[in-house]
């Protein structure tokens, strides 16, 4: 195996507070669904690149190889996300998942998103609901205001 350099990009982004909470939580995340669903997969300490600059302080999740994919995936999404603020993928008019992994992960939330609660992850799911509820009523704003033409 060849040595694995971290992006001097990636690594900035990572120092980011709001960029490295989001990042532990779909981690986290991952952690939950890969432990329900997969049991009968070997599974150890993520080692991805967030992990190796220590985000994950000593409790990288806990996954099989392919859900670590994904958080790699997810985290290289995070880092390079040219939103500011960042909305939540679900509510962003910028798809930068490919359609497979898009799956992936919405599945993987779906699943994880409820049970998050009694993972620590209470303020989240209530920060999640208002941002929807936020996303919705624009969205019916726009679609209000683009169907009646003003002069």
């Amino acid at each position: 195996m060849g040595t694995h350099e971290i992006s001097e990009r990636f690594a900035e982004r990572m120092g980011d507070r709001s960029v490295a909470h989001d990042i532990r939580t779909v981690g986290d995340f991952i952690g939950i669904y890969c432990a329900a669903h997969h049991r009968d997969r070997t599974r150890s300490q993520a080692i991805t690149d967030a992990a190796r600059l220590g985000v994950y302080g000593d409790k990288a999740p806990v996954v099989c190889d392919e859900c670590a994919q994904h958080l790699a995936y997810a985290e290289k999404r995070r880092a390079y996300c040219r939103k500011d603020p960042k909305p939540f993928c679900a509510h962003c008019d910028t798809h930068c998942y490919s359609p497979a992994e898009s799956a992936w992960q919405r599945q993987m939330m779906r699943f994880s998103g409820p049970r998050a609660v009694f993972h620590g992850h209470a303020l989240d799911g209530l920060r999640h609901a208002v941002e929807a509820i936020t996303y919705t009523k624009k969205a019916r704003k726009a679609a209000a205001s683009g169907s009646t033409h003003e002069e």
